[in-house]
């Protein structure tokens, strides 16, 4: 079987009458290549909205989180707008996925915001202002207590040698 996969096809061997495409070599075997995207009878079926695949197992509400920009009360919003029930992903029709579609591209989304929120940090930076400053050191801008806590900004600890602990 790997010899004749590793051999030269000609273009005459190909039929084009088929919904598969059948490979005959000398060995007489046949390799069928499928053409559509079947899997044990089932089909796979992406839904891509605001250019970001979306899961098909979940329910509306909580698939279009997956786009960044769309938390759970816009995600809410915009189907309440569009007066649609919570379904399952995979159960919407075409054109429910297209008028979705058309929904959610009138937000800000994905590159876009990302473009957005890393100009306006820029910004902050290049005028050194207090919260641009604190950006640059990496610790929180928004007034939380730094000696305890925020190890997200700051990273890991780092041991000081020959620290001496204070006597009780």
């Amino acid at each position: 079987m790997a010899q004749a996969l590793a051999m030269p096809v000609a273009p005459s061997l190909f039929k084009t009458g088929n919904p598969h495409y059948s490979l005959t070599t000398s060995t007489t075997k046949n390799l069928r290549f499928p053409t559509s995207n079947k899997i044990g009878g089932l089909s796979i079926r992406c839904a891509r909205v605001g250019g970001v695949e979306i899961p098909n197992n979940k329910r509306i509400e909580y698939s279009l989180q997956y786009i960044h920009g769309i938390g759970r009360t816009r995600a809410r919003q915009i189907l309440n707008q569009l007066q649609f029930e919570n379904k399952v992903t995979k159960d919407l029709s075409e054109t429910e996925l297209i008028t979705i579609r058309d929904e959610v591209s009138k937000y800000m989304i994905e590159g876009d915001l990302r473009r957005f929120n890393g100009l306006a940090i820029r910004r902050l930076k290049e005028i050194q202002c207090y919260r641009g400053i604190r950006h640059i050191k990496g610790l929180p801008c928004r007034g939380q207590r730094t000696k305890n806590n925020c190890r997200t900004l700051k990273g890991k600890r780092v041991a000081i040698a020959n620290k001496k602990k204070a006597p009780r």
